[in-house]
């Protein structure tokens, strides 16, 4: 992303120059800059809010509610992971706490599972398992019901309606997730790294 920005504002000074609007050019930079702070600042309040109506759903087991709700087809997805493993509910509460926006409490979340997941990996621990993967993918889709972040933006530039975000951003992140699962799956069957059973890790152990 660096690299990105970096030769976008190379290529955006050199037009300017070339169209002999180097002023305008300077002018928009600051204008920017000056803009994005103001948004920066503004979001303060308004995400202060929601992470605490959040914060108060997760008190009141909402999230343990969604992610018990859940926790049959996370069982689906990971199949190779045996059920009675704590990354299953894991897995569920992390996709859950995503889904509501409280990303704060869904990283600790996250890195539980990676390592849960670890734990069953097979002897090349330099190799991510199916498993990994998938909950990578999961991740990375970023299914979310409500999207706090960028309602915040919208209050913030002064948006008339910043919930109309809401439908829009659930049917994308849906199609998102359920691609990421299906390719996840897909690739599986070219690269398989098998798990370790609880019964093998006792054995390997001694």
């Amino acid at each position: 992303m660096n690299y990105i920005f970096y030769i976008l504002i190379v290529f955006s000074v050199i037009f300017g120059v070339i169209n002999g609007k180097t002023q305008e050019v300077v002018n928009a930079i600051l204008d920017g800059a000056d803009v994005s702070v103001k948004i920066a600042l503004s979001l303060i309040g308004i995400m202060a809010f929601w992470l605490g109506i959040m914060r108060i759903a997760e008190k009141a087991g909402l999230v343990q509610w969604l992610a018990k709700l859940i926790k049959p087809v996370t069982k689906w997805i990971f199949n190779d992971v045996p059920p009675e493993n704590e990354a299953i509910g894991n897995v569920a509460l992390s996709v859950s706490a995503n889904a509501l926006g409280l990303t704060n409490a869904a990283t600790p979340i996250g890195l539980k599972v990676m390592k849960e997941l670890q734990e069953i990996n097979s002897n090349d621990k330099e190799t991510a398992s199916d498993a990994m993967c998938m909950f990578l993918a999961m991740n990375t889709a970023g299914f979310q019901i409500i999207p706090a972040t960028v309602i915040a933006v919208l209050v913030a530039v002064g948006s008339k309606n910043p919930t109309e975000i809401i439908m829009p951003t659930l049917i994308v992140t849906s199609i998102a997730f359920v691609s990421a699962i299906i390719i996840a799956k897909i690739f599986q069957k070219f690269w398989k790294n098998k798990l370790i059973s609880p019964s093998e890790k006792g054995v390997n152990n001694d």
